[in-house]
C-alpha cells in the first residue's frame, strides 16, 4: 500500500471530497448559501467520539449514529433559514458555525477546550478502504440525486424559486431535504475524521473551515460533481504543496473566492467555464 505520509494526504484529500460533494448539494443543486458547514462536520465528530468513549459503543454503529443525527439536527436547523434569503442566509449559517464551536469549546460535557481524546482508530490501509467506499457510495447518491425527481425540484428551486412555486414545487420541503441530504454526508466525513485523528477539538471545527469547504466547491465548479471532487483535490493538497504560505490560509482561499466570483464564477470545471468548454469542444 502507500507510504504513511502519502495514506495520511489522501485520507485527508479524501474527507474533503465528502465535504465538498456534500455542500454542493445544498449550495449546487438547492443553491442555498451556507457559510457553516464545518458546524455539520464537527457535529458529526463529536457525535462519534462521544458515543465511542463516553458510550462504550462500538465504533461502526456510532459512524451511523453520527450520520443520522447529524441529518437530523440539519434538518431542524434548516427550518429556520428558510425565512432568510441570500446575504441573510449566508449571516445565518455563518452564525450557526460559531454557536455550535461554542458550545463544543465552552461545554464540559464535550470536552472544553481539552478536546476529547481516546476515539478509537483503525490502520490507514483500512481508511483508505473506508473512504473509497465512502466515496464511492457517496458519488451513487449524487448521480442518483440529480437524476431523480428530486434533482430536478431542486434544479428549479435553484434557478428561480417564484417559478418553481407557481409550478407546484414544495420549496421548503426540498430546501430541508438538500440540508438534510448534505449535512448527513458531512457527518459521514466527521465520523471517519474524529477515528482518523483519534483526538478531536473545537477548533477543528471553526468558521475557517467553513471557507475551505466553500472554497473548493466555488473553485472546481459549483453545482458539478466532477468541480466538488477537483476542487477538494486541489486545495486538499494544497497545504503540502505550498507549506511555507500555508499560515495565511484563509486569506488565500477567501481572496480565491473573490476571484472566481468575479472573473470565472462557474469555477474550473463548472457548466459554463472556459477550461471545461474547451475539453468539450475537442470532444
Amino acid at each position: 500500500m502507500l507510504s504513511g505520509y502519502v495514506a495520511t494526504v489522501v485520507i485527508t484529500i479524501g474527507i474533503y471530497v465528502l465535504l465538498s460533494i456534500s455542500l454542493n448539494i445544498i449550495t449546487g443543486y438547492a443553491g442555498q448559501i451556507s457559510l457553516g458547514h464545518a458546524a455539520f462536520f464537527g457535529i458529526g465528530a463529536y457525535t462519534t467520539a462521544l458515543i465511542t468513549t463516553k458510550g462504550n459503543l462500538a465504533y461502526w454503529p456510532a459512524m451511523i449514529l453520527a450520520i443520522l443525527i447529524t441529518a437530523a439536527i440539519g434538518a431542524i436547523l434548516a427550518i429556520p433559514c428558510l425565512r432568510v434569503q441570500e446575504d441573510f442566509l449566508a449571516i445565518t449559517t455563518m452564525g450557526i458555525n460559531f454557536v455550535v464551536q461554542a458550545i463544543f469549546q465552552y461545554v464540559e460535557f464535550f470536552g472544553g477546550a481539552m478536546g476529547i481524546g481516546g476515539i478509537p482508530t483503525f490502520s490507514k490501509d483500512t481508511f483508505l478502504v473506508m473512504i473509497a467506499v465512502s466515496i464511492s457510495l457517496v458519488i451513487f447518491l449524487d448521480q442518483w440525486l440529480i437524476r431523480s425527481w428530486l434533482g430536478l425540484a431542486l434544479e428549479s428551486v435553484r434557478e428561480d424559486e417564484l417559478a418553481a412555486s407557481v409550478m407546484g414545487v414544495n420549496i421548503p420541503r426540498f430546501k430541508v431535504i438538500a440540508f438534510t441530504i448534505g449535512t448527513g454526508i458531512a457527518g459521514l466525513a466527521g465520523a471517519i475524521y474524529a477515528s482518523f485523528m483519534s483526538f478531536i477539538s473545537a477548533g477543528d471545527f471553526g468558521f475557517s473551515g467553513s471557507i475551505v469547504i466553500l472554497s473548493m466547491v466555488v473553485l472546481g465548479g459549483i453545482g458539478t460533481l466532477r468541480g466538488a471532487i477537483i476542487g477538494a483535490i486541489i486545495l486538499g493538497a494544497a497545504p503540502e504543496l505550498f507549506r511555507p504560505i500555508m499560515e495565511y490560509r484563509t486569506l488565500i482561499y477567501g481572496l480565491l473566492l473573490v476571484f472566481m466570483m468575479r472573473f470565472q464564477p462557474s469555477g474550473l470545471l463548472g457548466k459554463e467555464s472556459f477550461l471545461w468548454r474547451r475539453l468539450t469542444q475537442r470532444k
